[in-house]
């Protein structure tokens, strides 16, 4: 059976860096209820047997006006992402969910270890906004890759919150090359952080190539595989 869908209007749209954009909707019909961590599905008018399906994270925690935000980066001959860039304020979506199991656990007993890959940085973004709003933040450590300093999202966010947070570690790191290369600089910061430490808990995001080595060398490193929490968007 098929997923219900709603139609949802386009509020407004933003370029974030160079290569990423941001869309606000609202949905017409009911107001969607998720989590943090959670994404939603579009259903696009075009490919080679429309709708295309393209899932989204939210950016953004729940509103009260039941808006939500999504953020996606332009992929050359992407059909589904130069659709999307195509769209201005007053355009309609197709829209469906919330889905996912990508969330923050019930209790915070542990230092939280962020690791996110360019666009990947989406949910986790939309777990720390949640926490800041709720008070101090946990300890935590966010490692977010980009692939040049001027595509690293939310920078100055998130430069302010460790700023103003001293229980949160904000490091970017700006490295544009193939997974294994992306995975090894990430891994160069990643090994200090944990060795001799107390187990904390990991959630990890981005693409497949970057996600499976990390939570391979977590595993490795004592981390049972049900401990590393993931997202994948490929």
């Amino acid at each position: 059976m098929a997923e219900p869908t709603q139609p949802g209007t386009v509020l407004s749209v933003a370029d974030l860096t160079p290569h990423v954009r941001q869309l606000v909707l609202l949905p017409k019909t009911q107001k969607i209820l998720f989590q943090p961590g959670q994404w939603v599905s579009l259903q696009l008018p075009v490919g080679i047997k429309p709708p295309l399906n393209r899932a989204y994270s939210l950016a953004e925690p729940p509103s009260p006006t039941g808006q939500l935000t999504l953020v996606f980066d332009r992929v050359p001959a992407g059909t589904g992402s130069n659709y999307l860039y195509g769209l201005k304020p007053g355009d309609e979506l197709l829209l469906s969910g919330p889905y996912g199991n990508f969330s923050l656990p019930p209790s915070l007993d542990r230092e939280l270890l962020l690791v996110s890959r360019y666009t990947g940085l989406v949910p986790i973004r939309c777990m720390l906004k949640q926490l800041a709003a709720s008070g101090p933040l946990p300890p935590a450590i966010l490692i977010a890759v980009g692939p040049a300093e001027n595509e690293w999202l939310y920078h100055d966010e998130l430069h302010a919150l460790a700023a103003q947070q001293p229980s949160f570690r904000y490091i970017p790191i700006a490295m544009n090359g193939t997974d294994q290369e992306v995975v090894e600089a990430t891994l160069t910061v990643l090994r200090p952080l944990i060795t001799g430490r107390q187990k904390m808990t990991p959630l990890l995001s981005g693409v497949k190539g970057f996600v499976r080595p990390l939570r391979a060398y977590l595993m490795e490193a004592g981390y049972d595989r049900k401990e590393v929490k993931t997202e994948t968007y490929d």
